[in-house]
């Protein structure tokens, strides 16, 4: 396994030792010894078609960290800082993750998260540190001006879901501190 830091504190990329032959691959897609502290309790599976972005999601009473990792297909996956007083706070990573690169991005609880699909069809995996609450979800809009994430659109209008189209902006946001 390659750890790999990015460039904002907590935010991580696993890249798995594949082990391949004439019959298919094997690798590890979690170790607990990779996240030391965290304790996961919720995994979840999605499964969207080419231009559906979902996000930007967080919750804040309950926040979750996630481990995500695509399984077939590929995304675009972002992860905003959304921690007031944190020195990279309105910054955001955006990794490609698919099936052919198998990584796996840890994002830390205090982001928030959103993925856009650039496959046909994608199926995206992530693990919670804690379970999903209802009423305490919340979304920030995917193109804050603020955050002005660079999403490989191509000219493609993103198939929305009715929450993320009416999301807040980052200023009007309930954020951790």
């Amino acid at each position: 396994m390659n750890e790999l830091d990015l460039e904002i504190d907590g935010i991580k990329v696993f890249t798995p030792r594949v082990f391949d032959d004439e019959r298919g691959y094997l690798f590890e897609s979690f170790r607990s010894a990779w996240l030391p502290g965290f304790t996961f309790v919720q995994d979840n599976h999605s499964r969207s078609t080419k231009g559906a972005l979902r996000g930007l999601h967080y919750q804040h009473e309950h926040p979750q960290g996630k481990l995500v990792r695509v399984v077939s297909g590929a995304v675009y996956d972002v992860a905003v800082d959304i921690r007031a007083s944190s020195p990279t706070f309105g910054q955001y990573v955006g990794r490609t993750l698919s099936e052919q690169n198998k990584e796996l991005l840890w994002i830390p609880p205090g982001f928030a998260h959103g993925f856009l699909v650039l496959s046909d069809e994608a199926d995206f995996v992530y693990k919670c540190t804690d379970y999903y609450t209802p009423g305490d979800e919340y979304a920030i809009r995917w193109d804050d001006p603020v955050l002005a994430i660079e999403w490989p659109l191509d000219s493609v209008t993103p198939n929305l879901s009715e929450k993320d189209a009416n999301a807040s902006f980052l200023k009007n946001a309930k954020l951790f501190p």
